[in-house]
């Protein structure tokens, strides 16, 4: 196998640059996953998931980070395959070497990790792309249509269903085609009066089913197609993913929780060793405050690995 001749020391950097970038983030990843816990109807995350999702600043920087991880597991890959071509044969006594135990994990940690991005991705990432199917939200102003809302009067004062009303005006309506031709424009207006009898349905499902936000400023609980005929019908309605409920639901079951808490253990001794091992390979560490770091990196893990884990354990227990 013929690598790209780079020095190790140089690789190490990178991904030492790359990994003090990502374990940032995480942090205000684990941050954010704390307003699950506010018993508002998750008003605070939503707002947060529609600012990351809607801010084009957020957006460029998602792009940003993406290729960021996928640096630092090309970096590191490359880095571990290259240690192990430059000893093809291994020793025949182990020794014993002062290496953290996390050193000797970090390949197997990342791949865990790894695996656990792309499953992460496809319940959540993926469902803002549209590439997996999930539950959606839609502000209820952005449903307000004028010609909607002089159907439903009409239909009122005609004691009908605006499904009725629709039926009664495409019947005259075609009388009039009959009789003075242009039947393409007709159905096409037709057609729109329906796919406005779709956005009416839902909201009257919505209020039905009692499917709103406490603040009754969002109907929630729509499916991937209530999302598509939305955008298609009424492109500015623009249906966001339910997070907050997607996230409750997720913790609801006990397979989901286990396998979060897997892998917030293995990013925890993953973590626990890149703080320090960054310093070092970057220059920052000696003997002076070396123990310094080590413990600082100690707490780090922790308090960012206690957020993630409080998140699925406590909304299993319904708090």
């Amino acid at each position: 196998m013929n690598l790209p001749k780079i020095h190790s020391i140089s690789k190490k950097i990178c991904v030492a640059l790359l990994g003090g970038f990502l374990l940032i983030f995480i942090l205000l990843h684990a941050s954010a996953n704390m307003l699950v816990l506010r018993h508002d109807d998750g008003a605070w995350y939503s707002a947060f998931c529609h600012f990351m999702g809607t801010n084009y600043i957020v957006k460029v920087f998602e792009i940003i980070l993406l290729g960021f991880i996928a640096l630092h597991i090309c970096f590191t890959a490359w880095l571990w395959i290259t240690n192990r071509l430059a000893r093809p044969v291994r020793y025949h006594q182990p020794g014993r070497s002062k290496t953290h135990p996390g050193s000797k994990l970090m390949m197997w940690t990342g791949i865990l990790i790894f695996a656990f991005l792309v499953m992460h991705f496809c319940q959540f990432y993926f469902v803002k792309l549209g590439w997996v199917k999930g539950e959606y939200m839609v502000k209820v102003e952005k449903l307000q249509d004028e010609e909607m809302m002089q159907m439903m009067q009409m239909a009122n004062q005609m004691n009908i269903t605006p499904e009725e009303l629709i039926n009664q005006i495409e019947s005259s309506a075609s009388e009039y085609t009959d009789a003075n031709g242009d039947a393409a424009e007709t159905d096409e207006y037709i057609a729109g009066l329906r796919d406005k009898l779709s956005v009416m349905t839902l909201v009257q499902h919505a209020y039905e089913e009692g499917n709103f936000s406490e603040d009754r400023q969002w109907i929630r609980h729509l499916t991937y197609d209530d999302r598509q005929m939305l955008r298609r019908v009424m492109p500015e309605s623009d249906p966001e993913p339910d997070f907050y409920f997607m996230v409750r639901q997720l913790f609801h079951n006990p397979v989901m929780v286990l396998l979060y808490l897997i892998t917030f253990v293995a990013l925890f001794l993953h973590m626990r060793h890149a703080l320090p091992s960054a310093f070092q390979t970057l220059g920052l560490s000696n003997y002076k405050y070396g123990k310094a770091i080590d413990i600082l990196g100690q707490i780090y893990a922790w308090v960012v690995c206690l957020m993630f884990v409080a998140v699925p354990i406590l909304v299993y227990l319904g708090l």
